[in-house]
C-alpha cells in the first residue's frame, strides 16, 4: 500500500473553529502547490498544545508506527506541540520510521540540510530545557527543606510499637498485622533502626578519636598541687592517649 501524506492542524478551543478552517485552508495549499494529491486530515479542536495525548495525533502517530505515512505537514510548529521537548521526541520517532516533518509557516523540511540542523538546534533547545527545569526542581525542593516544609510522603507507621514488636521475637507478618501497616513498611522501619544504630556509633568513634582521655594511675585529692612540674604529696603518672606521655617525679 502506498504511504500517504498527513496533513495535522489543531486549535485549542471549540470557539477558533475559523483558525482551524485557516489552517485547513493553508496545508491544502500547500498541497497544491507540490502536486501532493493523496493526504490524509487530522484536526484537533479544543485541544491544548500542552497536551501530548489528543484524538487525532493520536491517530496520526499510530499511522506513522503502522507505517502508513511519508510525511508529517504542519501549519506550524506550536501547532504540533508548545513544548520543545515535545516536539523533538516526535522528530526523533519520525527519523527513526523515515518519515519527514514540513512546517509551512516557519518553512523547514527536515529532508533538507537547513531542516536537519534545525532538529540538532531544537535538540539542544531542548537539553537546555530539562536543565533549566532541573534547576527550578532543585531550588524548590531546597527551599521548601529551608523553610521546614516535609518533602516526600509522610511516614504513618507506628515506629515505635513496630520496633517493640520485632524486638519481642514476632515475624514481620505478625508485626504488620498489629500495627495494622504492610511487611514492606515493618521492612523500612528495620531499616531505619539499622541506620540509626550505625549512624550512633559512628558518631561515637568520632567523638572518641577527637578527646582524649587522661588515664590517672593513682587517686589524688584535692590537696595535691602542681609545682614547678613536681606533684607534693603522691607520686602519679599520667598518660595521654595522643601524645603517649607519662609525667612522673
Amino acid at each position: 500500500m502506498a504511504k500517504k501524506i498527513a496533513l495535522y492542524c489543531r486549535v485549542s478551543t471549540g470557539n477558533q473553529s475559523t483558525g482551524l478552517e485557516a489552517q485547513v485552508r493553508a496545508l491544502r495549499d500547500y498541497c497544491i502547490r507540490n502536486n501532493i494529491s493523496d493526504y490524509i486530515l487530522y484536526e484537533d479542536e479544543n485541544q491544548s498544545g500542552v497536551k501530548q495525548s489528543r484524538p487525532a495525533l493520536d491517530r496520526m502517530m499510530k499511522d506513522v508506527r503502522d507505517g502508513m505515512i511519508e510525511k508529517v505537514i504542519v501549519y506550524s510548529f506550536s501547532r504540533y506541540a508548545r513544548s520543545v521537548t515535545h516536539l523533538l521526541r516526535a522528530l526523533e520517532e519520525f527519523k527513526k520510521m523515515d518519515v519527514g516533518f514540513v512546517s509551512t509557516t516557519e518553512n523547514i523540511d527536515t529532508n533538507t540540510p537547513l531542516g536537519s540542523a534545525i532538529f540538532a538546534i531544537l535538540g539542544a533547545v531542548a537539553q537546555l530545557e530539562r536543565d533549566l527545569i532541573a534547576e527550578r526542581v532543585r531550588n524548590g525542593l531546597a527551599n521548601a527543606k529551608a523553610k521546614g516544609i516535609h518533602i516526600g510522603r509522610v511516614k504513618e507507621r507506628d515506629s515505635d510499637l513496630i520496633r517493640k514488636l520485632r524486638a519481642s521475637g514476632m515475624t514481620f507478618r505478625d508485626v504488620a498485622r498489629i500495627a495494622k501497616c504492610s511487611t514492606g513498611a515493618v521492612s523500612a522501619e528495620m531499616r531505619a533502626m539499622k541506620a540509626e544504630a550505625l549512624a550512633k556509633e559512628k558518631n561515637k568513634a568520632l567523638e572518641e578519636a577527637l578527646s582524649p582521655k587522661l588515664e590517672v594511675n593513682r587517686s589524688w585529692t584535692s590537696e595535691t598541687v602542681l609545682t614547678n612540674n613536681s606533684y607534693q604529696g603522691h607520686n602519679f603518672n599520667f598518660v595521654n592517649q595522643d601524645m603517649s606521655l607519662e609525667l612522673e617525679r
